[in-house]
């Protein structure tokens, strides 16, 4: 798996109908989607769920590839989980195989299916809500959204711009790193070969830079917010101010219908 095959918290700009949507209604629509994603019961209920997230990403004009790349990472936790539902899952008549302590039985096997389907596709949601929504709009969105928070004396600007930070330097810690290992490679470095201790004696001098390029560049930043006179979110004004429109409310009615649907099919046992 290559760095740059981590796509996470990577916006690509665009003006698709799912760009241009208020954030807030993209995030209480991924929201609601997870929901949806943990209501599925049936394999008619996960056919649903998948025609939506395949509309989504046609309209994102991301791209599948896009997606399918951003999941190289953690293809080996979603093997690991699929292979535990597959074993640890009990069923009610005679298993389909059965060796040493493993037994398998057509519930894991369903299971298991499930299990990958659910992992990839609240993903690929995720995905696409850093996809189509920049930084600065993420921030406002999920500070507008925990606004009521405010009351209780919670920091909700500081939370929210703290996570939208972090959010944001991902892609630019993965492309730090990708520099460092070129460059220890380059000196004779080798981070592939070698026993498990070794592979993790090889990443101390991969580690120790990677911290100091990331302190350094937390305190340029540190240095440009107050060098713009920033002082969090009291009396700050915004360039561009959140409106709700007919397409984020149809956005938001089409997700509720979604997760009511669901709902209604997994009574059905669909």
């Amino acid at each position: 798996m290559a760095l740059k095959d981590i796509t996470l918290g990577q916006y690509f700009p665009g003006n698709t109908l799912l760009h241009r949507l208020d954030p807030r209604t993209k995030l209480l629509g991924t929201v609601a989607y997870i929901v949806a994603l943990f209501l599925a019961k049936g394999i008619v209920g996960y056919a649903v769920l998948l025609a939506v997230l395949a509309a989504l990403i046609a309209v994102s004009r991301v791209g599948l590839k896009t997606i399918l790349r951003g999941m190289k990472p953690i293809l080996v936790i979603i093997i690991i989980t699929a292979v535990l539902n597959l074993f640890y899952t009990p069923g009610a008549g005679e298993p389909l195989a059965a060796f040493w302590i493993f037994k398998i039985y057509p519930e894991g096997i369903w299971a298991a299916v499930y299990m990958i389907l659910r992992i990839a596709m609240l993903i690929a949601c995720t995905f696409l809500l850093t996809y189509t929504t920049s930084p600065i709009l993420l921030t406002d969105g999920l500070e507008k959204l925990l606004g009521p928070l405010k009351a209780i004396r919670v920091p909700v600007h500081e939370l929210a711009m703290m996570m939208s930070i972090a959010l944001r330097f991902i892609p630019t810690l993965i492309e730090e790193t990708d520099k460092i290992m070129s460059a220890q490679k380059a000196r004779g470095a080798d981070f592939d070969t070698g026993s498990l201790m070794q592979k993790a004696r090889a990443l101390v001098p991969l580690l120790v830079p990677l911290f100091i390029s990331a302190f350094r560049r937390a305190d340029e930043l540190a240095v440009a917010m107050e060098c713009r006179c920033y002082h969090g979110g009291e009396g700050r004004t915004r360039l561009r101010v959140l409106r709700f429109r007919g397409a984020d409310v149809a956005a938001l009615a089409g997700s509720a219908a979604l997760c009511v649907l669901v709902g209604v099919l997994r009574q059905f046992g669909l």
